[in-house]
């Protein structure tokens, strides 16, 4: 697997991305270029082809057509593993947790392989009470980070919805990415959640790299330094969110989208 350009090279690069399904095109010919440590909001309407790039992106499906590097690396044959190990983590849009489990043991699942002790008698004896040191220390630290160090100890099944939220945040930091794909962490939040997760992610802005999808354009337009509009699987506009806003495109097809469901989001 090839590696382009320097050490300023893209967290993400797009190079004519293309899929479709059953002749149905889902996302087409997009070119798109996120820098190390941007913040990047991908909006549009229902349908769109949001969420598909997002899998085309992190490999759980194919591309038809189309280059897409990580950090420089090509990894349009990669599997997911791979794109995980280069720093790609995502989130979903339904929840995704062990929900028999406490916070701390889900926490603790996701930081496990990090930094694990080597295999071997001696390391398998005395791990239980030396190896896991650091995984204790990163989950206290991922726990503060999303908000749910006072709740360790509960069980997921107890929490409530924007707590799951908040989990499962924390379950993709535990993996240290160094990009990160949020698809609608906004999604059945109540007002006062969404203004908790939104300050969450305004606090990784800067040291770690950003693509949300997000239907609330003010909330897009709050974390984003940059925002790309997907519409019938084309990007039809780009820019920062003043630029985007005052785009005539962007506000006839959100104009049109709002007579369509009775709503102003994406």
């Amino acid at each position: 697997m090839a590696v382009i350009g320097s050490d300023q090279r893209p967290a993400l690069s797009l190079n004519g991305v293309s899929k479709s399904f059953e002749g149905i095109e889902a996302v087409v010919d997009v070119n798109m270029e996120i820098a190390t440590g941007e913040s990047r909001a991908l909006i549009g309407p229902n349908g769109a082809g949001k969420s598909t790039l997002f899998n085309l992106i992190t490999g759980e499906i194919p591309r038809d057509k189309g280059r897409i590097l990580v950090r420089g690396w090509d990894v349009t044959h990669q599997p997911v593993r791979r794109r995980i190990e280069l720093g790609v983590g995502r989130t979903y849009q339904t929840s995704n947790l062990f929900m028999d489990m406490t916070v701390r043991e889900n926490l603790f699942l996701s930081v496990w392989k990090r930094g694990r002790p080597p295999a071997g008698p001696l390391a398998t004896l005395f791990r239980a009470w030396t190896g896991y040191a650091r995984q204790f220390t990163q989950v206290m630290e991922v726990a503060e980070q999303v908000g749910l160090n006072n709740k360790l100890e509960v069980p997921v099944s107890e929490l409530s919805h924007g707590e799951h939220r908040q989990l499962e945040l924390g379950l993709t930091l535990g993996h240290k990415p160094a990009m990160l794909l949020l698809d609608e962490p906004m999604a059945g939040l109540s007002a006062n959640e969404r203004a908790f997760m939104t300050n969450l992610i305004m606090g990784l802005r800067g040291w770690i790299t950003i693509l949300i999808i997000e239907h609330d354009i003010d909330i897009a337009f709050r974390v984003a330094d940059k925002v790309s509009v997907l519409h019938q699987g084309r990007i039809i506009a780009e820019g920062t969110p003043s630029e985007v806003r005052a785009n005539r495109l962007v506000q006839e097809i959100y104009t049109l989208s709002q007579k369509g469901n009775g709503r102003g989001h994406a």
